[in-house]
């Protein structure tokens, strides 16, 4: 479901370079072995957590494996936060088929319903006090992708040749977490190149993804 989304702001704020006490990274704040788990690379070079189109495909992943497990939502989400281990133990120690009535640690039992706040304010964000106007909201920036299936022995290099900085190579590409690429296997990466019209604010074209997160409609 689309609600799901939520999920990941109560998880990072929806900051992309989130980085957690627990070692956790990225928008949906996943630890390197369940990353890995999940099909996401991470090593010194790569990290694949910060790419927010393949950790929201891992973060998928996870919610449908969870769902076949549970067979609702809520323990989907519990389970996000406490582990599926852990979820499952105590639906069957408590004799429950939901997260919603478990006896858990303040922070998952308080999770499920973080979600749904979270789902209400950003919903209706004026109703909740946050009153904000189409300026003050982040706008997308149009990018144009470039594949990269071979080794990058200097990313500042290839940033200048394709037409930006490594500052801005790094803005718009996260996931790369080094100088260099040795890409010994061939790899198929993608790598964002932001299109220049539309790095100044001045210059953006404002588009509001919800009309109601705005009060100058």
């Amino acid at each position: 479901p689309v609600d799901m989304v939520y999920l990941a702001c109560i998880e990072s704020m929806l900051n992309p370079r989130a980085y957690s006490a627990a070692k956790a990274a990225g928008i949906w704040q996943f630890i390197p072995s369940t990353a890995k788990r999940y099909g996401l690379e991470v090593n010194e070079y790569v990290d694949e957590r910060y790419n927010l189109e393949k950790a929201t495909n891992a973060a998928c992943r996870y919610f449908k494996e969870a769902l076949q497990k549970y067979g609702n939502w809520e323990s989907v989400a519990a389970s996000y936060n406490g582990g599926m281990g852990r979820i499952s133990k105590e639906l069957d120690a408590q004799g429950q088929t939901t997260a919603y009535n478990l006896y858990l640690v303040d922070e998952t039992s308080r999770y499920m319903f973080r979600l749904l706040a979270m789902k209400m304010i950003m919903e209706n964000p004026q109703k909740y006090g946050f009153h904000l106007t189409s300026d003050q909201i982040y706008q997308p920036v149009k990018t144009t992708q470039v594949k990269v299936s071979y080794p990058v022995l200097n990313w500042a290099e290839w940033a200048e040749k394709h037409g930006i900085n490594y500052m801005q190579l790094r803005e718009y590409n996260p996931w790369i977490r080094s100088k260099s690429l040795p890409n010994k296997l061939g790899k198929t990466y993608i790598v964002n190149i932001p299109d220049k019209s539309e790095l100044k604010r001045s210059s953006q074209k404002k588009k509001i993804y919800n009309s109601n997160w705005v009060v100058d409609k």
